[in-house]
């Protein structure tokens, strides 16, 4: 029986990543982290909400407050301010090499440390996180070149000897494709969170809420989510 860890936000993509997993693997188990973000409080609501829905062998929720001690991103920093222009960190709009502001420094990478201990102490084969590459913000971390190197890093330093794999099942999809695979594994979307600022009603005009309402009109489906600002993405 195959065992995996799932790093689930809370957000469209981790949501579906971990039906992905729920799907493949004999047993799953959730891995949440609270790092200071923004919407910190409706995330680990969505990921809490999860984890009944799912019902996975084991869950756990990580404190990472040092992530908003160091600072550095909008996500994490008030000193930045969170993009609402469609234009800013939208890879699919206006492509560019800008990392945006959004990006958390080195963030999956610490994430997927945490999970690889946790991997070696309960014997998992899988890791399974909900990066996407090619219809994302163009984050460093996101990319699979980054997680195929990270697989080596694991191989090198794990008492696992290389048995621990990395997992990626939407990488390669659009915002749209993700949505679909999502309908598909009956994933429900109403439980999770997208938007970069608002813990209540998602702002409607963030980049994270404009790519998610446009794939969904992309998908021809209603985006179950209460939103504060209703124009078109």
């Amino acid at each position: 029986m195959s065992r995996a860890i799932v790093l689930l936000s809370g957000g469209m993509d981790s949501l579906v990543c971990a039906a992905s997993a729920v799907a493949e693997c004999g047993e799953v188990n959730f891995l949440h982290f609270n790092y200071g973000q923004r919407t910190q409080a409706k995330e680990l609501e969505c990921f809490q909400a999860l984890v009944k829905h799912y019902q996975p062998q084991r869950a756990k929720v990580v404190e990472y407050d040092w992530l908003k001690d160091i600072g550095g991103s909008a996500l994490t920093d008030p000193a930045f301010s969170v993009p609402t222009s469609e234009s800013i960190g939208n890879a699919e709009l206006t492509p560019s090499d800008a990392v945006p502001v959004t990006y958390v420094p080195f963030r999956n990478a610490t994430f997927l440390c945490a999970a690889v201990a946790w991997a070696e102490v309960i014997e998992a084969e899988y890791i399974y996180l909900g990066a996407v590459e090619e219809d994302s913000s163009g984050y460093p971390d996101c990319r699979e070149v980054f997680f195929r190197a990270f697989e080596q890093v694991v191989a090198t330093g794990s008492v696992a000897s290389g048995k621990i794999k990395i997992k990626t099942p939407v990488i390669h999809l659009k915002k749209a494709e993700i949505i679909q695979l999502g309908i598909r594994l009956n994933a429900p979307f109403e439980l999770s969170w997208s938007c970069y600022q608002s813990n209540h009603e998602a702002c409607g005009v963030c980049d994270s809420c404009r790519l998610r309402l446009k794939a969904f009109a992309k998908a021809g489906i209603t985006d179950p989510i209460p939103y504060r600002n209703t124009e078109k993405p």
